[in-house]
Parts: structure tokens; sequence; C-alpha cells
């Protein structure tokens, strides 16, 4: 299973169609029992939601919609000093609101102009396959909870804001959809399960975490660091390697600590074809062949 499953609170539901989110001991909501229940109510929304339906709309409270506000306020200060100029220019293309948590199909109307990716709702984690496969069908499968209003700048688990300010923005430039849609075209072609974790790493390593070089300094453009408030203080510490895909379909990562080591593209165009080439022309011999021609050990 890839490795940042582990990130999402199990979710199961009963033939009577009770849904339960199975958060950890850990998690910040684990002992408030309101949000516990809200956080099964959202869920069964996605679970219960069906493709030929409008997307389900969520009644957030205005506590949730001040998690946002301030979220999306430190962010967006923190997007002005760390985030390339390609998502700066999507994520003002994309205006999403900062006033109130956007519901899916907010999203999406805002996008599809853009890019022609809309949304569509996740519980939790959705498999593999799925969740990369649906790229190239330009769908992006989001879970619509909010992080606990106890720790508004951190979550243990991927919330709407790191679906949407994280990924949203991201999707918003042509450029890098471009590299999703590749990623969905890619998933089409595999068939086996060793593959199909080669890509999930790389895609980790670029388009979650990717940081690329621009006018002598270092910027990020990864969702997983444009929706983090401690990965954006952070990522300047670690130690950054030039893109090399075989490197970054096989290194060991711990998903519970800011990642020490980040893979950093020298322009946006290499991230096209370095990474973007990497998605296009990938088969499920890809990986063996990379590893074997650099040396690398397979695991």
């Amino acid at each position: 299973m890839f490795t940042e499953a582990q990130l999402y609170s199990p979710v199961t539901h009963t033939s009577d169609g009770d849904v339960t989110v199975h958060l950890s001991d850990e998690h910040p909501g684990v002992r408030d029992r309101h949000y516990r229940d809200r956080r099964n109510a959202i869920a069964a929304l996605a679970l219960h939601h069906t493709p030929d339906e409008p997307l389900p709309r969520v009644d957030y409270t205005d506590a949730e919609h001040e998690v946002w506000r301030t979220v999306s306020a430190e962010l967006a200060r923190e997007h002005r000093t760390h985030a390339c100029a390609e998502v700066l220019a999507a994520a003002e293309a994309l205006a999403l609101p900062t006033d109130h948590i956007p519901q899916l199909d907010e999203v999406s109307t805002a996008l599809e102009p853009l890019t022609g990716f809309r949304y569509a709702p996740a519980a939790g984690l959705v498999p593999l396959r799925q969740f990369f496969g649906s790229f190239g069908r330009g769908v992006f499968h989001s879970t619509q909870y909010i992080r606990h209003h106890s720790a508004p700048l951190y979550t243990p688990e991927p919330d709407a804001i790191h679906e949407i300010i994280g990924h949203a923005n991201q999707l918003a430039s042509p450029r890098f959809a471009a590299v999703y849609t590749a990623v969905g075209a890619a998933v089409d072609r595999l068939s086996t399960d060793r593959a199909l974790k080669f890509l999930a790493d790389v895609f980790w390593f670029s388009m979650e975490f990717g940081v690329v070089r621009e006018q002598g300094d270092i910027r990020c453009y990864g969702a997983g660091l444009l929706s983090s408030y401690g990965e954006l203080g952070e990522f300047r510490s670690a130690q950054l390697r030039p893109l090399h895909i075989a490197a970054m379909g096989s290194a060991q990562y711990d998903i519970t600590r800011y990642q020490p080591i980040l893979y950093c593209a020298d322009s946006i165009a290499e991230i096209e074809d370095v990474i973007g080439g990497f998605f296009t022309d990938m088969d499920d011999d890809t990986p063996e062949r990379l590893l074997r021609s650099s040396g690398i050990r397979t695991r």
C-alpha cells in the first residue's frame, strides 16, 4: 500500500448506512465527540454520493469557516515568500475564497475553465489506482472535512485545506495540470502494484513535495508544502538533490516528519521535461529499468 495511505483515518460503514471515521489516539479531535460526529456525517455524504448526482454540499459551521479563514491568511502570507511564480499566478487566476470553505462544486466551477479539472468527493483514502487514474479524466478526489479547531495550523491527515489550497492552486496551472493528466494516462497503462507504487513515490517527491530554483532562490510547488504552515517554515533546511527519477521512486521516507530530503528542479520546464516526461513514457517495466541503469538496489 502507498505509504501516504497511513495519513488517512480509516473509514468504515455498516450495511445499514452508519459511517465511522476512526481517528488515531494522537489526533487533535479524537476526544471531541462533536468533531467525531461531524467527521462521520461528512464522510457519509461522500460514501453515499453517486457520480450522476450533484456534488454533496457540507453545511459548514462558523467555527469550521473560521479555521479556513485563519489558515488561508497564514498560508497566503507564506506563499508570497515561498511559493514559485507559476503557483502564485495560478492561485490568482483561481481566486479561492478566503472568508469561507468553498464547496467542491464551487472549486470545480472556478477550476474547469482554467485547466478542465473538476473535483469529486472522497470520504477518506481513495484506492491508489482510482485516485491517480482519475487524473486522466480531469477528476481530483477530495475530502471535505476540516482540521480540528484546536490546532488550525496543523493536521495529521489531508483535509480540505490540503486538497484545495494545496492541490487546486497547483491544478489551476495548465503546465502542472498537464503533468497530472500524464499521471492518469500512465496509470491506465500499468498492471503491477510495484509500478504503481513507484509512480506514487515519484508523485510524492514532485507534485506533493517538489521545489524549484527561481531567481537564485528555492521556491515550492508541491501541494504538500503549499498547504502546510509547518513545512513552509522548514523546507529550506532540507537537503536538496537534483531531479532523479530512480532515486525519487525508490527513496524511503517518513511521512510523519518534515521531509529532510527534497528534489529540486532548475525550472518549471525541467519539471515538465523530467517529471512530466517520466509519467508520459512510463510502463510496467520502467521502474526496474531505471533502477538497474542507476545502480540502485530494489527494495
